[in-house]
């Protein structure tokens, strides 16, 4: 395959898992914002969603203001947010688009399909639209393309370009929505482990669609402790961290096979893995989970970064 063809494939595939990831971020912070604070009023937790994105500083440019209907229009629907709903969907529609012959029809439609939908949302008037709405359509466009693909594309390298950046985006995107809540929602240490605390954990596990695996997986009440296990340390949850890098080694693996040559992306990756299967809780606690999330995005963009220098920049054809 042609580098070109695979960065083309990989990006897609990032940009789609981007995209959903902007829409969770944002139902955390509408869901957030619902919660009371300290003081008995409502908690403004929308410069901690735009820090989790990087686009805090472009926002305050544009927009000035914090209020909940700027940050929806600049997470959802402004072009000039790069990680925006609207770009990310839109980037990964251009991508596809440019390898359509190596996309089966129906990933194609799925792609192509939600992009108009996309602009028809787009030319709706905004008091018609609500947060949780927008979000939920996300959700179920992104679900129906990764859908499509899994079930109609031939497990070829193409496919194995896909599931890397497929992974390496989530497992930065779940490390980004822990951090979120961990480190910038909560208010002060002194809320630790109180009824704000609780429900933000709670509230985690309802963004990311995983409060049935931690009831199937976990005994008795929610705590920080099993929720954190559950999102780092479960390969049985398809968002952990150890998930998505043991599924990005095992297409490292099957590159290395079809290439008949094993990379240094390969290394990177398993040195990763081996350290999340020897990681506790208890250990990442000691550290401190924010501490702990900080270097594994650190690690994890260094093993996009080794994939892109191998495969994406001058592979044989």
């Amino acid at each position: 395959m042609l580098s070109r063809t695979a960065e083309h494939l990989y990006w897609m595939a990032r940009y789609i898992e981007r995209t959903e990831t902007t829409a969770r971020l944002l139902e955390v912070g509408a869901r957030n914002a619902l919660l009371p604070n300290a003081t008995g009023g409502y908690r403004n937790d929308w410069e901690a969603v735009l820090l989790a994105k990087g686009t805090l500083e472009p926002f305050l440019d544009k927009y000035k203001e914090t209020n909940q209907r700027n940050i929806e229009t600049w997470l959802f629907f402004d072009s000039d947010n790069p990680s925006s709903v609207y770009s990310c969907l839109s980037a990964a529609r251009e991508n596809a688009r440019v390898v359509r012959t190596a996309l089966t029809a129906p990933a194609w439609d799925a792609i192509n399909t939600s992009f108009q939908e996309l602009q028809q949302l787009h030319r709706t008037e905004r008091s018609k639209l609500m947060v949780t709405d927008l979000c939920e359509w996300t959700l179920r466009s992104c679900q129906l393309i990764r859908g499509a693909i899994m079930s109609t594309q031939l497990r070829n390298d193409g496919y194995d370009f896909m599931g890397i950046g497929t992974t390496a985006e989530r497992a930065d995107n779940t490390a980004r929505l822990i951090d979120v809540k961990y480190y910038v929602l909560l208010p002060s240490v002194n809320y630790v482990g109180s009824g704000l605390d609780q429900s933000q954990w709670a509230l985690l596990l309802q963004s990311m669609t995983a409060q049935r695996a931690f009831n199937w997986s976990y005994q008795g009440e929610i705590t920080a402790a099993k929720i954190a296990h559950l999102l780092i340390l479960n390969r049985r949850f398809p968002r952990s961290l150890r998930a998505c890098v043991q599924w990005y080694c095992e297409h490292l693996d099957n590159l290395a096979e079809s290439y008949q040559t094993a990379t240094a992306a390969q290394e990177v990756a398993h040195t990763l893995l081996d350290d999340l299967r020897a990681a506790t809780v208890e250990d990442i606690f000691e550290e401190g989970l924010h501490e702990f999330l900080a270097r594994f995005m650190s690690r994890n963009a260094e093993v996009a970064t080794t994939v892109q220098e191998v495969y994406l920049s001058g592979m044989p054809a």
